[in-house]
């Protein structure tokens, strides 16, 4: 962090200098996904939030890692992030 490093006070006699320390806490799902049901040819927008802002997130399907195409569109802003699908089919599930 770029808060932590060496601290001194100074009373132009006597110098006291201390470590600070910065620990990063975890990034946890303030609002984790839903479970949603949509119909075949359909457009869905699944939505979650982080604990802190601009952490890049991955969406992934079956464990697979999805990328941007026509079919899906990844959008974050700060906190959020969204995964759109567009032209749903029963493979999508």
């Amino acid at each position: 962090s770029e808060d932590s490093g060496k601290y001194t006070c100074d009373n132009g006699n006597e110098q006291t200098t201390a470590t600070l320390t910065v620990k990063a806490l975890p990034v946890t799902f303030t609002q984790p996904l839903q479970n949603q049901q949509a119909e075949e040819g359909g457009t869905i927008t699944l939505s979650c939030e982080v604990s802190k802002s601009n952490v890049t997130v991955q969406w992934k399907k079956a464990g697979k890692v999805l990328r941007p195409s026509d079919k899906y569109k990844m959008h974050q802003a700060g906190s959020v992030a969204e995964l759109t699908i567009h032209n749903l089919s029963g493979a999508d599930a």
